[in-house]
């Protein structure tokens, strides 16, 4: 596991994220992270915008992996009402069990610098985020990862992470949605103070 640290994404670090996604061509051609959003299906050159639109307002999430001064990863995270567009929709919500609840909050993008990929840096922005969540209050977590257990599979279209990465930061698989994707939960205590992100790891699974 290189160095590397976590900020979230805030105005302040806005131009890191930014120039991450600009060295990608706008991430999944020109999403910008924008298309769990409620406003994320219209592609366009407004969507970069928007984004900072929503970071200025304080509605979008993302724990931030650097290294040094650079962004090299993140892992989008927020509340359903907050991200309510997910992929295989129509399986999640026929699989969902009667009377649950929705989750507190949702994982839903991973994204890594091609120089960084295989490097960890994925588990690094996922334990970010079950920080940073921790820090706000907690709550049940939800993410849509994709199992490639025994498949090749480029990273290019792993936008929602694998099954190991999440299983590696403690959490549990719920259910399958779509051929190869699973809900997959996890619990996370409110914190007062600073958090470790290293500290959530499979030994802290059910925390």
């Amino acid at each position: 596991m290189p160095d590397v640290h976590i900020r979230p994404l805030t105005p302040d670090t806005w131009p890191d994220f930014a120039a991450l996604v600009e060295r990608h061509g706008g991430v999944w051609g020109g999403c910008w992270c924008l298309a769990f959003h409620a406003e994320g299906a219209s592609p366009g050159p407004h969507r970069q915008e928007q984004k900072a639109c929503r970071v200025r307002a304080g509605t979008a999430h993302a724990a931030l992996v650097y290294h040094q001064a650079q962004c090299v990863g993140w892992a989008q995270y927020g509340p359903p009402d907050e991200l309510p567009r997910i992929k295989h929709r129509r399986a999640y919500e026929q699989g969902q069990p009667a009377g649950q609840a929705p989750p507190d909050w949702r994982i839903t993008c991973l994204f890594v610098d091609k120089a960084w990929r295989g490097q960890g840096v994925s588990l690094a922005a996922v334990q970010g985020a079950l920080a940073l969540i921790a820090a706000a209050g907690g709550g049940r977590v939800e993410s849509y990862p994709q199992d490639t257990a025994g498949t090749r599979t480029s990273p290019g279209f792993l936008h929602n992470g694998t099954v190991a990465v999440f299983e590696a930061a403690g959490f549990v698989r719920e259910r399958a949605i779509g051929q190869h994707h699973w809900v997959v939960r996890r619990d996370v205590a409110p914190e007062n103070g600073p958090v470790d992100p290293a500290d959530f790891g499979p030994q802290d699974r059910g925390r």
